[in-house]
């Protein structure tokens, strides 16, 4: 089995031909590093607007073990491979006020304002995690997630 985790569409639609080949749509990584600059947690405290829109997001530290475990069991096809629900900007930026940084701000802007200073589109939406979850039934949802592996051991 190979294990891709697509960026694109794209590769995405050429992959998923392959009966061999694992695809891991990852939306928003998060993990407990909240320093490192690839965290979608320390991206968002970097900004100085967001915009507040309930996301799906994948979990790193409960996820990579269950990629693993995925590999194992020799599972192929398409994955959502994000916790289940969703949680908004808001929702992530006041987890890590209450947990982190008690001075910590933001504000909100809109989608067209936040259009007029992005080089690219962002895409905001809901993944279906339901095959995943009932392969993996401990898959915890994500704002229990977050708590549990990023903000707790805080």
């Amino acid at each position: 089995m190979r294990v891709a985790v697509c960026g694109s569409g794209r590769a995405e639609h050429l992959l998923k031909s392959y009966e061999n080949v694992c695809i891991l749509r990852v939306r928003m990584p998060i993990f407990s590093d909240l320093s490192h600059p690839r965290n979608f947690i320390k991206k968002i405290t970097q900004y100085e607007n967001v915009v507040n829109i309930p996301n799906s997001m994948t979990n790193l530290d409960e996820l990579l073990p269950i990629s693993i475990e995925m590999e194992k069991r020799n599972l192929t096809g398409v994955w959502n491979f994000t916790n289940p629900g969703v949680m908004s900007h808001n929702e992530v930026l006041e987890m890590y006020r209450n947990y982190v940084d008690p001075n910590f701000t933001w504000k909100n802007f809109t989608l067209e304002d936040q259009a007029k200073v992005l080089v690219a589109p962002r895409s905001n939406c809901e993944l279906d995690a339901t095959k995943l979850k009932l392969e993996f039934p401990q898959l915890l949802p994500i704002k229990e997630s977050i708590f549990n592996y990023v903000f707790k051991p805080k």
